[in-house]
């Protein structure tokens, strides 16, 4: 059985599980961190990595949502294909992110992570092509390569940067954050100059590839000084009868379905209700800009002694009141709405955190990112489709915007549970 940190109001510690065997005795699971020489150029060379990934990690899907107004003029498709676009991301997260733990056993993560920035790149320069089949085409290809590394670098920073996961938690996402908040920004003036919404989507191509040239000396250095050990193989689906890996999946799935929900349609509601696209990717960019300082805050509030829960409490209560803002305030106070989304996002890397502080070793906590995330991103896919299809069929955004806050009340009571004393007595997840 494996021990672990409490999770309390009282000490308000993200959970945190050492290894044992069977008998209860700490186990020798070796990693590709003990394996691998640690030098001074390594750790600069791997925080160089993590910064070009996080840069990635969601730049690809916030530049198309500034731009779903303008691709859905140019290239002439329905209502249809306009629900399913914001919901591939969604997708793709849980059916090739489902796969990222076998990926990682048979090459390791380094490798892993290597396939899927090429993946990402090619991805983001096929929608270059101005048609419907190669939009949709290459965000599948590129949303699949970001499944992977969403699942991945969790495990990456676990083996590399054991000791200090919070500090390279915040850089992951803040990078993360301010990749997206700058593609929001400049994506729709980017696609002007370039004279297509499609080669403003491909222009962030350029972006994948710079990742992946940046994370090649990580790779090597890996290939070349580990030891060929046999990796550990855990079983995901244990996971789900452990209450810790039921709550952290739920907490995962409630906060992915709020974001991209937001994410995809926050820019197209205000050019529906008046706002001009520039003006809607501004305040986009408003709220992004916002979840970059909200996610440091919180996360560095949240791992103070006791404060956890009012760090989740007050991410998951700022989303609520951000979609009635949307729903009773003007457009002219888009701001307001905005503001609120984005410290309303700030709670991500609290839960990245959670994420690569679980497990007993770095193959459960792989198995524990990738069941969290897949089952989250595909139930979370339900939110930007369903909000798509519920405005065609009422021509409204009230209705969508209503049942949304049903999902942020759920996310609260998701946090309470998983900050309770009762989840603290809980064990870590359990190999199969």
């Amino acid at each position: 059985m494996a021990a672990t940190t409490p999770l309390t109001p009282t000490t308000g510690n993200i959970p945190t599980t050492c290894p044992t065997d069977a008998a209860g005795s700490v186990s020798s699971v070796s990693s590709a961190s003990q394996a691998v020489p640690k030098t001074r150029v390594v750790a600069v060379v791997g925080i160089i990595a993590v910064v070009l990934i996080g840069l990635n990690l969601r730049a690809g899907i916030t530049s198309a949502a500034a731009l779903f107004h303008d691709l859905q003029q140019v290239l002439g498709y329905g209502a249809l294909v306009a629900s399913i676009l914001p919901s591939i991301p969604l997708l793709c997260f849980a059916v090739a992110g489902m796969g990222t733990s076998w990926l990682t056993r048979r090459v390791g993560v380094e490798k892993a992570i290597a396939i899927a920035l090429a993946l990402l790149a090619a991805g983001l320069l096929v929608r270059g092509i101005p048609a419907t089949g190669a939009l949709l085409g290459g965000t599948v290809l590129a949303m699949s390569g970001l499944a992977v590394c969403n699942v991945a670098m969790p495990s990456f920073i676990r083996e590399h940067y054991s000791e200090r996961t919070s500090m390279m938690t915040g850089l992951y996402t803040f990078t993360m954050s301010g990749g997206a908040t700058f593609a929001a920004a400049v994506s729709v003036p980017l696609s002007q100059q370039l004279g297509s919404p499609s080669m403003g989507l491909a222009a962030w191509g350029l972006l994948g590839v710079a990742a992946l040239l940046g994370f090649l000396p990580m790779v090597l250095h890996t290939h070349r000084n580990s030891t060929r050990t046999e990796r550990a193989r855990v079983s995901m689906w244990p996971l789900l009868r452990t209450r810790l890996g039921i709550l952290i999946t739920a907490i995962f799935t409630f906060q992915a379905f709020l974001a991209y929900a937001v994410m995809s349609w926050f820019a197209y509601i205000l050019t529906s209700q008046g706002l001009s696209a520039s003006e809607s990717g501004l305040q986009f960019g408003v709220m992004q800009l916002v979840s970059v300082a909200a996610g440091m805050i919180l996360l560095a509030f949240g791992s103070r002694p006791g404060m956890l829960r009012p760090a989740l409490y007050l991410a998951s209560s700022s989303t609520l009141l951000a979609i009635a803002a949307m729903i009773w305030l003007p457009t002219s106070l888009a701001v307001v709405p905005a503001v609120l989304f984005g410290f309303g996002l700030g709670i991500f890397p609290l839960v990245l955190v959670i994420i690569s502080r679980s497990g007993r070793s770095t193959a459960e906590t792989t198995a524990l990112s990738t069941i969290a995330q897949s089952l989250g991103y595909l139930i979370a896919a339900v939110g930007p489709f369903g909000m798509g299809l519920l405005h065609s069929a009422t021509g409204g955004w009230v209705l969508p915007l209503s049942l949304l806050s049903i999902v942020a009340v759920a996310l609260m009571v998701t946090c309470h549970m998983l900050t309770s004393k009762r989840t603290a007595t809980k064990t870590g997840p359990r190999t199969a």
